[in-house]
Parts: C-alpha cells; sequence; structure tokens
C-alpha cells in the first residue's frame, strides 16, 4: 500500500469514566470509517479512555487489554460489516497479567472481514517524575522500542516523553518504522510572544521534536495529544501529521475539539531516504556505534571504562602531528603587524539563560483561559459565574474572562462595599459592570463586619481588613447557592506569592483564571481585554484602608517584585541576584515575604496517623 489515510480525533476524556470515554472512542471510530477517504489509521491520545491526571485513581482505572478489546468490540458490534480495515491506536492505563500498573498504548486492527486483534502493545518507557508530574509514583516502566506490521506497512508507538529522547526514535526507525505515533498528554505551557505566532511555548517545542524524528530518520510521525482542562493544566491539543523530510501535513487547533487528517504516500519514504541518506549511514555506523553505546553505559553504571577505539588529544602520537622545528633552523615566527590585522565583528553571548519574560502574548493568553473556564464549568456542572468586582483590574479581568467564556447574561458581577470603601472603587466596578453588560448585585457588608468589631472593639487594622475580606466571601458562596453560580477567584500570581491577601477568603473561590500571571501580566491582558484606562491605570488597593496602595505596604513596586519573583521562581539563588545587580533591598523585602507565607498556599496541615493520610497516600485529584 503506497497511499494511507491517517485520521487523529483530538477530543477531552471525561476524567474517570471509563465507559464515557470508550462509547465517545467508538463513535469516533465509527465516524472515521464515513470519512472519504477511509483512513486505514486511527490515533487517539495518551490516557485517552480516563484522562492523564488521575493520580491515585490508576487502579481504580486501569485495565488488562484484553478487556479493552472487548469493550471497544462490544460498542463496535453493530457496525462490524460495515467496519474496513482500520488500525486503531490508543492511549490506557493498562493492568497487566502480573498486576502491575503501565501508562500503554495499543494497536488494533479492527474490521475488514477480520475478527478484531491487538497487533502491538507499547508500555511507556520514560515515565516524567518533576515539574507537573508524578507519573512514577503510579505505574511502572515499560522497556523496550518495537516496530510492528500493520496490514499498510510497518509503524512504531512512543508515548509522551519516550518522543523527547532521540534514542528512541532512532530505534524505531533502525527496526523499520515508517510511520511513528506519538500519543501524548502535553500541557500547555508558557505565555511569551514568539515568533511561531500565538501558541504556548510548549507547542513550539512538541513541534520541534516530532518534526526532528521525522526528518532525521525519513518517516512520517504522528502526533495525538490531549485537548482540555485537568485541574488547572490545560492540554494544549496541536496534535499534527508530518512527513518525512519534517514538513507538517495538517495540524489540528490548540485547545479545541477537531478530527484531523491527511493522506501521504508511503513512497515518499523511500524518495527522501535517496536525498538524505541519513539512516542509512547511521546502519553503515552501527557496529562502531553500539560498541560506544556499551562504553559510555559502563560508564554510566560505574564500571572502569573500555578503551576507546578513537583517538584522544592527549593520545595523539608527537613527530608529524607536533613536529618541533629542526636545531639551528634559521625560520623565524613570521611577524605581522598589529594594525593590519582585520578584526571580525566581536558578538558575545549571556553568560545565563534568563527565565521566561514577563511580556506576554494577550491574544494567547484570552484564547486559554477562556477555554480554561468553560472546560472548568462544564466539568463542574455550573452554567453560572458569580465575581466579586472590586473597581481593581483583577476582579475586571476575571469578569471579562468570564463573560467571554460563558456569556455575559450567565455572569453575575457582585460589589461588595464597607462605609469606608473608595467611592472611586464603587464606581470603577459600576463602569466596568455597564460595559461587560453582566448582572448586577451590590451588597452592602458594613452592617455584618460592624456587627462582629462591636464585640471585638480593639481590632486593630489588619484584623478589620481580614474580617471585611471574610464576609465578602461569605456573600459570595451564598449567592453561589442561591444562583447555583460558580464563585470565581481573583488573585494574582504575585499576591499569591507574596501572601498579600486573607487566608481563607481571597483564596476561597475553587477556580481561578489569573492565579498564575503576575500583576504586570494582569496589566498587560486588562489593556487588550478593553477594561478602562481609569481601572487598569489608578494604583492597585487592597481598598480595606482609606488610602491604602498595595505597593506602599510592599515597600516596592509591582514590576520590581515580578522580576525578582520571576527569577527565583526558575531557581536563580539570593546571591545570583545580587551580583546581576538587584537592589539589596528591594531582594530582601520580597524575599521575606515570599519565604514567611508558604503556609498561606497550602491546605490546613493534618496530622498523619495513618497510612493512607487524605492528600498524601489517598489521592484523588479535584475533577476526578
Amino acid at each position: 500500500m503506497s497511499a494511507l489515510t491517517i485520521a487523529l480525533p483530538q477530543f477531552r476524556p471525561t476524567k474517570a469514566n471509563l465507559s464515557a470515554n470508550l462509547d465517545r472512542i467508538a463513535g469516533l471510530i465509527a465516524q472515521s470509517a464515513t470519512l472519504s477517504p477511509r483512513p486505514q489509521l486511527v490515533v487517539f491520545a495518551e490516557t485517552v479512555t480516563s484522562g492523564y491526571f488521575v493520580e491515585g485513581g490508576v487502579r481504580e482505572l486501569a485495565m488488562p487489554v484484553d478487556r479493552l478489546l472487548a469493550e471497544l468490540d462490544s460498542r463496535l458490534l453493530g457496525l462490524a460489516p460495515q467496519l474496513p480495515a482500520l488500525d486503531v491506536v490508543l492511549g490506557f492505563y493498562e493492568v497487566a497479567a502480573d498486576g502491575t500498573l503501565h501508562n500503554s498504548a495499543a494497536c488494533i486492527g479492527f474490521g475488514g472481514g477480520e475478527a478484531t486483534r491487538l497487533l502491538h502493545l507499547h508500555r511507556k518507557n520514560f515515565l516524567p517524575t518533576y515539574g507537573l508530574f508524578d507519573e512514577e509514583r503510579f505505574v511502572e516502566r515499560g522497556y523496550g522500542v518495537h516496530a510492528f506490521e500493520t496490514r499498510w506497512g510497518r509503524a512504531a508507538i512512543l508515548i509522551c516523553e519516550d518522543a523527547w529522547h532521540s534514542l528512541t526514535g532512532t530505534i524505531a526507525a533502525l527496526d523499520g518504522a515508517q510511520v511513528v505515533c506519538v500519543v501524548a498528554a502535553a500541557p500547555a505551557r508558557g505565555v511569551a510572544p514568539r515568533d511561531e505566532g500565538s501558541q504556548p511555548g510548549s507547542v513550539a517545542r512538541w513541534e520541534r521534536l516530532i518534526r526532528d524524528i521525522a526528518d532525521e530518520h525519513g518517516v512520517y510521525c504522528v502526533l495525538a495529544n490531549l485537548v482540555g482542562s485537568e485541574g488547572g493544566r490545560m492540554f494544549q491539543g496541536g496534535s499534527m501529521v508530518v512527513g518525512p523530510r519534517g514538513d507538517v501535513r495538517v495540524r489540528a487547533p490548540l485547545f479545541e475539539e477537531a478530527m484531523i487528517t491527511a493522506t501521504v504516500e508511503l513512497a515518499d519514504i523511500a524518495r527522501v531516504r535517496a536525498e538524505l541518506p541519513l539512516l542509512s549511514d547511521l546502519k553503515a555506523q552501527l557496529p562502531a556505534m553500539r560498541a560506544e553505546l556499551e562504553r559510555v553505559s559502563g560508564i554510566a553504571a560505574g564500571r572502569a571504562p573500555a578503551k576507546a577505539t578513537g583517538v584522544s588529544a592527549s593520545q595523539a602520537p608527537t613527530g608529524a602531528a607536533r613536529r618541533e622545528p629542526a636545531a639551528g633552523s634559521a625560520s623565524k615566527a613570521r611577524e605581522v603587524p598589529l594594525a593590519a590585522i582585520t578584526h571580525l565583528p566581536l558578538v558575545t553571548g549571556a553568560s545565563h539563560a534568563a527565565p521566561p519574560a514577563l511580556d506576554i502574548d494577550a491574544r494567547l493568553v484570552e484564547q486559554w483561559l477562556v477555554a480554561f473556564l468553560r472546560d472548568e464549568f462544564q466539568r463542574r456542572g455550573f452554567t453560572k459565574a458569580v465575581v466579586g468586582v472590586s473597581g481593581g483590574v483583577d476582579s475586571a479581568v476575571v469578569a471579562a474572562l468570564a463573560a467571554r467564556a460563558l456569556g455575559k447574561e450567565h455572569v453575575i458581577g457582585v460589589r461588595l462595599p464597607y462605609r469606608t470603601s473608595s467611592a472611586d472603587s464603587l464606581a470603577h466596578a459600576q463602569l466596568l459592570m455597564d460595559q461587560l453588560g453582566i448582572q448586577q448585585r451590590t451588597l452592602e457588608i458594613s452592617g455584618a463586619v460592624d456587627g462582629y468589631l462591636a464585640q471585638e472593639p480593639d481590632a486593630d487594622a489588619a484584623r478589620r481588613g481580614n474580617v471585611m475580606a471574610r464576609v465578602r466571601m461569605i456573600s459570595l458562596f451564598d449567592l453561589s447557592a442561591k444562583h447555583r453560580a460558580l464563585p470565581l477567584g481573583t488573585g494574582n500570581k504575585s499576591e499569591r506569592l507574596l501572601g498579600y491577601f486573607t487566608w481563607h477568603a481571597d483564596d476561597s473561590p475553587p477556580v481561578n483564571p489569573i492565579g498564575d500571571l503576575f500583576k504586570t501580566q494582569v496589566w498587560q491582558l486588562a489593556a487588550y481585554l478593553g477594561v478602562p484606562d481609569e481601572i487598569v491605570k489608578k494604583p492597585a488597593s487592597a481598598d480595606l484602608i482609606a488610602g491604602q496602595t498595595d505597593e506602599a505596604d510592599f515597600g516596592v513596586s509591582y514590576a520590581v517584585a515580578d522580576e525578582i519573583l520571576n527569577w527565583l521562581l526558575h531557581g536563580w539563588t539570593r546571591e545570583e541576584l545580587l551580583a546581576k545587580g538587584i537592589d539589596a533591598e528591594a531582594l530582601r523585602l520580597v524575599t521575606k515575604r515570599l519565604d514567611s507565607t508558604h503556609w498561606k498556599r497550602k491546605l490546613p496541615t493534618v496530622a498523619m496517623v495513618s497510612g493512607a493520610a487524605i492528600g498524601e497516600s489517598y489521592l484523588r485529584p479535584v475533577d476526578y
């Protein structure tokens, strides 16, 4: 077979709902059978039967591969006579015959008048346990990469991080794979403006990986990636088919469901390899490379290194390679006047890689956060949002995003003034709600606050401010119950890192779209969203005390604080920042707040007296 049609159904699985996801998968297999031209290969994403971040739920959701075949076979039973020959690759959590758990992907042959059968099972080799991931805690590694035969040619499967190690693609190609299927659950990361256009930095990184696998080995490479939000982690989508020259043939949208197809010519592989015989060169050199792998493997394992076959500079022979002038030679070094030397233009590089810039691609961030809100509301079964609109930029941005995500008629903006609140804050909140056209409510909290404080007349300004903040949150949650509307958080990343919020008040809402944006980035997004200048340009204030501003409380501006926090969060030490010229007093103020408020960013500390403590051993994600 020369022409191969590939289909990639990019969809959001329902977390932890095997039955619903298998129904959807079967339906999409059936849909693919109606496409023209009909695909011979359909590739789904990693863990598409359950969702990826299921933590301690893996054992509940894992199934033997035989059960996976039977579940899909039963759902496609009525279509069997009409189903063309079709190979389906999909990711799932597997329980092996010996009881071990794996992140696996199966290639299953359907239709064509033959019984449903397993063509190949790949178990993920590289299990990420860093950053967002803790995979090796819940599943065991697989070992090996193998190509396998299909009805249309030879294929191989890699799962997500497998593809980040170039050796796996090389092994697949050496084993004869014509198509390498990469199934992934890749969360989006990175919002800085990019030359590649409005897309997360992780999308560009994945495209380079897939194109490199294809281009280096002269194979087709297919990426099938999840979409949707899982506990705030947005899977980016962006599934693609890449040709053997590293050329992108088709690409799915970001953050959205889609069925994409591409018809490719397998004969192109031979033509490309004739033009650029990298794989042939590798095969010729493979015996020597195998010896080198054995040598460096021994070094990595702590064994005495085998003798290398190459020659290092220190081993180079003397004589012709290091010829000394003959005794009595009259030859002298040629003297060249310094002024006669032609100098090249000097270009210097940075001594350190800087953290990501604080500038954002506002269009991308809007798309990302609107998709996030839609997903979270759908998963939680809500159609309405309630937002405390303070007149500040943070709540203005959240209200604007909610209106875009849910529709203005589904957003309730609430003003919650205390008798000493700024008149400008009330007016700015009203201006914002009128501009957005959302539902409006004003609740005066003075009576509730004063009623409590009458019993505590010696309360200082900080205590009084905390009472106001907590009464406001009581009001929002009560309105949430009344209108069945989900409360949205409005705290930005700078406030959260500096501890500039009331514990169990500002941080209480279950969904917060801006909690990973620094304050300076919120201002950028606000300007893009069209938030009124009166709100964007005024000094930030909690408005709990007359004349209070955030930056006066910090003793440092948000611009300086955000820069310091950005460096610290990406691994730079205080000493390195001082050496870079960061103001010592600003650094002291920021790090003091950061280090003294870790407790505010965590749930209450519970004494663990059992072997199954909630949140430590008994782990289920928020959207399980």
